[in-house]
């Protein structure tokens, strides 16, 4: 159930490049709106994340008797190579969701369409404005909107911070570190550790902006040049070589059940978390992130759904994905996932307690993180960078470079694939 964005590979970078090649091509002939259709919508997630999204479908059917959406399921490990091979060969699917940026990438290439052409651009006004930003070409090419949002939290064992004499989560950086302290002297065994974007730029993005700093400037020039960015390595280096982290990842449920005190984990493990560890019932709870020096900032992530320019029912698509943000539609979804006891929280910041299948206790604590969240950088080339920027700030972690070097290195890479 992870969300992620896109991390182009070196095998895909060439899919990319031939998928330049679908640039300029001419628009796809439409067909008379009026007219029976099946749009075909490639969904990326698992089987019962299609599933709700179906349910959002068929209303949409109900209320459009010539319209049927069909949804399919892509997996997270596959779905950017199919999608990139479906705009190289301008045929696959009227619909698309992906990573929060991946649109934006396919986009540039000629194989979205820019659903300003639509009024889509209208939604803004009701989406996580960064979440939104994320989505959004540095031109102002809306080629995909937030479907869904998702988020880090802290989750800890209540229980092994009452035997340290804790009687709260940290909430700054400094009480992370003294409560790891604490822990250690009181027998705790695994005081701290990471999931969600361990050893990776989505572990850095947190304590990045928590401490003031950037990827890219706003006119997308990489940032990671600044005493906020070195900081912010450095403190999150201490964690792993100075407070014992584990650099191997553990998911955060079964981090709690096997004894770690507190866990940086997705929002999706609260909502199995009961079910799927009964023995930590009743001993575990869930904050926010701690803040840094510059604030509380957390990282949002979540999926971009836009279509594509080789549909010929473009309008019908649009007029879909606007309908996925109504009252109507998010509700369909929310009672499919509480059903089946999956995590959604609707793009729509309005919506996030009101009408996410979490508990209102936990819904507030994804708010909150919403509230003051940053998501990934939509700027050229930052697809095809991030695994090398991960590699490079893993460098650090691991002792291989220090940290400035470490940045230098990552900075090199986004100019390199900024085009």
């Amino acid at each position: 159930m992870r969300r992620t964005t896109a991390a182009c590979t070196t095998v895909l970078l060439a899919l990319v490049s031939a998928a330049c090649a679908t640039s300029g091509r001419p628009q796809t002939q439409q067909a008379a709106t009026d007219a029976p259709a099946t749009l075909s919508f490639w969904s990326t997630g698992g089987d019962d994340e299609t599933a709700i999204f179906q349910k959002a479908a068929d209303l949409y059917h109900q209320q459009h008797p010539n319209v049927t959406i069909k949804v399919q399921t892509l997996s997270w490990d596959d779905a950017y190579a199919k999608l990139l091979a479906a705009a190289t060969s301008r045929s696959g699917p009227d619909v698309i969701s992906g990573g929060m940026t991946w649109t934006i990438q396919f986009g540039a290439r000629g194989a979205m369409v820019d659903l300003r052409e639509h009024g889509l651009d209208s939604l803004k006004a009701q989406a996580q404005p960064a979440q939104w930003e994320s989505a959004v070409s540095p031109d102002g090419s809306v080629y995909g909107v937030p479907l869904d949002m998702s988020t880090l939290a802290l989750y800890y064992r209540t229980d092994l911070l009452e035997q340290a004499g804790l009687d709260a989560p940290p909430k700054t950086w400094e009480e992370l570190t003294a409560a790891i302290g604490k822990l250690k002297a009181a027998g705790v065994a695994k005081p701290y550790s990471q999931d969600w974007g361990n050893l990776d730029w989505i572990g850095y993005f947190n304590y990045l902006y928590q401490a003031g700093g950037t990827f890219y400037t706003p006119d997308c020039k990489p940032s990671l040049d600044t005493p906020q960015a070195e900081r912010a390595l450095a403190y999150w280096v201490d964690l792993y070589r100075e407070h014992g982290a584990p650099t191997a990842s553990v998911e955060a449920s079964d981090a709690l059940d096997t004894g770690t005190a507190l866990v940086v984990g997705g929002n999706w493990i609260a909502k199995g978390m009961d079910v799927n560890k009964p023995k930590l019932k009743g001993k575990w709870a869930m904050t926010t992130l701690p803040a840094g020096p510059a604030g509380p900032t957390t990282f949002i992530g979540g999926r971009a759904i836009g279509v594509t320019s080789f549909s010929r029912h473009a309008k019908t698509g649009a007029d879909f994905v606007r309908f996925m943000y109504s009252d109507e539609a998010i509700a369909a979804i929310v009672e499919e996932a509480r059903k089946r006891n999956l995590p959604y929280i609707p793009p729509r910041p309005d919506k996030v307690v009101a009408a996410s299948s979490f508990t209102p206790e936990q819904a507030q604590v994804f708010e909150q993180a919403f509230s003051t969240g940053k998501a990934a950088p939509g700027c050229p080339g930052w697809d095809e960078s991030a695994p090398d920027v991960s590699k490079q700030l893993q460098s650090a972690i691991l002792g291989k470079a220090d940290v400035r070097t470490a940045l230098a290195e990552a900075a090199k890479v986004m100019r390199a694939n900024a085009g």
